[in-house]
């Protein structure tokens, strides 16, 4: 059985999420891929910059939008493991990204399925069409990152 190309770039966001896990970041990878090829990478970094929008979406987007040499990334999709937040939808519908594709939900703060679900939003940004959303893609692997960073934080804490 040969995997999607959805399952295919969400195991190589999950390979950026492991990343950020190892260096005691929030474990959040996402990839803005079109036609085919990885246009941004990114994963959390806010602790290692002390920068609260460093969060993987807006890393990868940064990337893409350097290599694109445009703020418009239309026909592109973003991968992503975690439901994107507020921030990050805000991101997204400004650059025109056109699919995004998370693994596990974020719960009130996601954009998709919490609180402000700006990612569907069709009066946030006037003149332009959200983005289609698709989640749960290998949802089960991207939330036992989370769940080992939250361990990680109770040891830390004293908790165990």
């Amino acid at each position: 059985m040969s995997l999607t190309d959805d399952d295919y770039w969400m195991r190589r966001s999950l390979e950026l999420a492991r990343q950020a896990l190892a260096a005691h970041e929030t474990p959040v990878g996402a990839l803005v891929v079109r036609d085919g090829r990885v246009l941004g990478a990114g994963r959390e970094r806010t602790r290692e910059r002390l920068d609260p929008s460093a969060h993987a979406e807006v890393e990868a987007v940064r990337e893409a939008c350097t290599a694109s040499g445009s703020l418009h990334l239309a026909g592109a999709t973003l991968y992503t493991t975690v439901e994107p937040c507020v921030l990050c939808a805000y991101v997204i519908r400004r650059t025109g990204i056109a699919r995004v594709v998370y693994g596990t939900v974020a719960g009130a703060v996601g954009a998709a399925c919490g609180t402000w679900p700006l990612l569907a939003d069709v009066t946030a940004f006037p003149g332009t069409l959200p983005p289609e959303v698709h989640g749960g893609i290998l949802a089960k692997e991207c939330a036992e990152l989370l769940a080992v960073r939250r361990r990680e934080r109770e040891r830390a804490k004293g908790g165990e």
